[in-house]
Parts: C-alpha cells; sequence; structure tokens
C-alpha cells in the first residue's frame, strides 16, 4: 500500500485530520514550495575533469602531434624505443609467465621426460608451508610478514591455508634461506 492511499484513508476517516492533512499534501506537491527552500542547483559539467581545467597545447606540441600523425604506421612503431633511448630510461619489462603452473603438458611420458628437463635447468624457485605446528602459529606469520609485504591479516589468513605457496620466483639460495627461517620457527616447507 503507497503513502497516497494510506493519506486518503486517513483523510476519509477523520474530518478534523483530514484538513491539516490536506494542507500538509498541497504543500508537498506546490512547485511554489520547492522554489522557496533556497537550495542552490548545482549544474554538473559537461566533462569531468579529477586532474582539472588544463592549459591548451602550445603550438609546437599541436604542430608535433600533426607530423606524429602523418607518418607511417611503421614509423609509429618506432617513436616509443626512440624517445626512451634520447631521454635516457630503461623500457618496460615484460611480464613472465614463469612460475605459473598451467597443469601436466602432453602425454604420460613426454610429461616426465620434460620433469626431468626442467628440474635440470631450473634457477627459479618457489617457496611452499607444507605444514606447521600449531603452537608456533604466531613466530611463523612473524616470520612470514619478514620476507612478504603482507600485513598481519593477510599473513594469518596465507598460513592457515597451508599447504599454500609463500614466495615465487626467488633464486635457490633466497628460497633456502627463506626455508630455513621457518625451519627454526617452528614450520615445515618446501622448495618446487
Amino acid at each position: 500500500m503507497g503513502l497516497c492511499t494510506i493519506a486518503r484513508r486517513l483523510c476519509l476517516s477523520r474530518p478534523s485530520f483530514g484538513s491539516r492533512l490536506s494542507t500538509v499534501w498541497t504543500h508537498l506537491y506546490s512547485t511554489e514550495a520547492a522554489k522557496d527552500t533556497g537550495a542552490k542547483k548545482y549544474k554538473y559539467p559537461d566533462v569531468y575533469d579529477p586532474y582539472g581545467a588544463m592549459p591548451p597545447p602550445s603550438e609546437k606540441v599541436v604542430d608535433l602531434a600533426d607530423r606524429i600523425a602523418a607518418l607511417p604506421p611503421e614509423e609509429i612503431k618506432q617513436i616509443a624505443p626512440a624517445l626512451l633511448f634520447r631521454l635516457n630510461q630503461e623500457p618496460p619489462q615484460a611480464i613472465s609467465g614463469q612460475g605459473f603452473s598451467f597443469g601436466p603438458q602432453g602425454g604420460s611420458g613426454a610429461g616426465a621426460a620434460k620433469a626431468e628437463e626442467k628440474k635440470a635447468e631450473k634457477t627459479v624457485f618457489d617457496v611452499k608451508l607444507e605444514k606447521f605446528d600449531a603452537a608456533a602459529k604466531i613466530k611463523i606469520i612473524k616470520e612470514i610478514r619478514t620476507f612478504t609485504d603482507l600485513g598481519l591479516k593477510e599473513a594469518k589468513e596465507l598460513v592457515e591455508k597451508a599447504p599454500v605457496i609463500l614466495k615465487q620466483s626467488l633464486t635457490k639460495e633466497e628460497a633456502e634461506a627463506i626455508i630455513a627461517k621457518i625451519k627454526t620457527a617452528g614450520g615445515v616447507a618446501v622448495m618446487e
């Protein structure tokens, strides 16, 4: 039942109350009541720019943009590396997929042969927390926070999910150091 229906029923059931309610309804639905509020109407801008208004580009920049737009696509691809070289900046590094496991690939015989080759030439390792002593849980959490940038809550949740990978893409020396720290704290970690 809507508000209007309730108001109408109240007006019809009580004649003395109805006169007061009708003045309220008249005030609510009048257009002059909205004008009298004195509230400012905010005009939203056509385009929202979080950084504020920017000055128009200079004539040199406009001329440069026109010249770049006129280049063929092969030369446009060469602009970014040339600018990076000219400004003495290193090019951005590609993100590697190393450390991600997509499951076994190929047949059973081929998978075993590939796994042996990978183990022989592996240079990047992951540290996995297998299990830990319940009494040493706090020590393990503190130790994990020393070599990761996790907060207390995130480190606690990570430890509670054991077995879980703690850190990826480490050298063999870094991984062994982390495993030794976890072992002294009361946990069992392995290198993968």
